[in-house]
């Protein structure tokens, strides 16, 4: 270890990321902020981790063994708020930053074994990294408050998040047993290698964030005043006219940029427009059309279920149920031999 130990230049990078998370425009604030803590964590974490393996500084070694319980949480609910309403939203962070209180609650009493406490981050790892897989798989569909042009993005991120929790646990559990079987004598060489990677890590992602931001240059400044409601309706109603013209919402790349040339608009003005007026996000605007197009070919064809949703512009089967459900009340094959009159 140097005499300024790898861990504490990984604490600045942290908090430097943390600050743009603050910034970032993924479609909700909400996310930005559980990113933006999740990298908080992850600082205050390698500031103990360099003041106890660099400077012998050990009192802090309690706060040190509760902040990984809230990793797996803060990263999953980073993801999972561009994927469900207000209310699913806050009983799921309720449900999941309560229990990592709760499970740090009980690690820390005295009966508690230094291998049941490290068993219990090690399954929190497990855990996380098992639910961050599930919502990768149900698609970019599924991200209904995401903007609709990094949608696509956020899927991947998610495999990339889930790699480094996946390291992270590996990391933590070869530490755990070197103090296991050697009172912790190459927990330093490791937690040295483990803090090269992180800092190439935190400086690519560093990097990388300001190239989003970019891409929404309105985000990140003071928001635009409102535009007038008839404007706004205008507006979506050029929307609608494009869209049952050009069928484009038939396209699963379409992107709201993408969308906005075609009008010849701002982007943020159509965005500002649909929310003003309809009351959701540009992604749920474009999936009514794209409902209305799978109800149509159901009613009208023999097509499989399946072939429709591809058909319609979905790329997951589990969105295209959710929202058909959402919005007709019942499943694509009750849909179809219904008797109910949507006209």
């Amino acid at each position: 270890m140097t005499s300024i130990p790898l861990p504490m230049l990984s604490a600045l990078l942290c908090l430097a990321v943390a600050v743009l998370m603050l910034r970032l425009d993924l479609g909700r604030p909400a996310a930005g902020r559980f990113f933006a803590a999740l990298f908080a964590v992850f600082a205050v974490e390698a500031v103990l981790v360099g003041l106890r393996f660099g400077y012998g500084f050990d009192r802090l070694i309690g706060l040190q063994g509760m902040l990984p319980l809230f990793v797996g949480p803060l990263m999953y609910l980073g993801f999972l708020s561009l994927a469900l309403e207000g209310p699913a939203l806050r009983r799921a962070m309720l449900g999941h930053l309560g229990a990592a209180v709760a499970v740090n609650v009980v690690v820390v009493l005295p009966l508690v074994s230094l291998t049941a406490k490290d068993g219990a981050i090690m399954g929190s790892y497990l855990v996380y990294l098992v639910l961050m897989i599930l919502l990768w798989r149900r698609g970019p569909d599924h991200l209904i408050h995401a903007r609709l042009d990094i949608a696509p993005h956020v899927t991947r991120w998610m495999v990339s998040a889930a790699g480094l929790l996946a390291v992270i646990m590996l990391m933590d559990t070869a530490i755990a047993l070197s103090f296991a079987v050697g009172q912790g004598t190459q927990a330093a060489v490791m937690i040295s290698y483990g803090s090269v990677v992180l800092i190439g890590v935190l400086l690519i992602t560093l990097v990388s964030l300001p190239g989003l931001m970019a891409a929404r240059p309105v985000a990140t400044a003071r928001p635009p005043e409102p535009a007038p409601e008839d404007d706004s309706a205008a507006v979506v109603q050029d929307a609608r006219v494009l869209l049952t013209r050009t069928q484009l919402y038939l396209d699963p790349d379409l992107s709201v940029q993408r969308l906005a040339r075609r009008m010849q608009l701002p982007e943020r003005k159509l965005s500002v427009a649909i929310n003003q007026v309809e009351g959701i996000n540009v992604s749920q605007f474009v999936n009514g059309f794209r409902l209305a197009h799978a109800a149509d070919l159901l009613r009208g064809t023999d097509d499989s279920v399946a072939r429709i949703m591809a058909q319609s512009g979905f790329l997951t089967r589990s969105n295209f149920y959710r929202e058909f459900t959402r919005v007709y009340g019942m499943s694509p094959a009750q849909y179809r031999t219904s008797d109910t009159d949507w006209d």
